[in-house]
């Protein structure tokens, strides 16, 4: 199953949690500053995203949201 990470990165609040919570290495904070001043989180490694949702869980303020694919004809 592959997934899709969707991020809102003017909510983020550069906590990190869903960095440690992903296990495939798909986020990472970005060097851009989101409005509130604050480095966001970004899919730097998307194609790795397996939508398992540890990610979106763990964020303490909903900021991620993960869409999933199933594989070809299944």
């Amino acid at each position: 199953m592959k997934g899709q990470v969707i991020i809102d990165q003017e909510r983020c609040k550069e906590c990190s949690l869903c960095i440690t919570a992903c296990r495939h290495s798909v986020l990472r904070i970005s060097k851009h500053i989101n409005s509130k001043g604050y480095h966001p989180v970004e899919a730097y490694q998307p194609e790795n995203c397996t939508g398992c949702t540890l990610c979106a869980v763990i964020c303490p303020d909903l900021v991620l949201t993960i869409k999933r694919q199933s594989p070809e004809g299944k």
